[in-house]
């Protein structure tokens, strides 16, 4: 379940808010879509000692691994977002 929601206008993207979200969360993974591949949210997670699970951007000059098996339950994150939307 979120344990921390920002509820942001439809056109600013999402990455922006990631920062605050993960702050001060005591977590022990990081799931998210290609969209917060992103070298600071990735740095700020290592260091609250968060596996990181974000499928790295296509363009990305150092491809990062992630774990493909856990980024398959991401979507129960999604399933629980989904009624704040409607």
């Amino acid at each position: 379940m979120p344990v921390r929601v920002i509820i942001a206008e439809g056109t600013a993207a999402d990455c922006k808010y990631a920062f605050q979200l993960i702050e001060g969360i005591d977590a022990g993974t990081l799931f998210a879509n290609r969209a917060y591949d992103n070298d600071a949210i990735i740095a700020q997670a290592l260091s609250s000692d968060m596996q990181i699970v974000i499928p790295p951007k296509e363009n990305r000059q150092e491809q990062l691994g992630y774990d493909k098996y856990l980024y398959k339950h991401r979507h129960l994150v999604e399933n629980a977002v989904l009624p704040l939307k409607h």
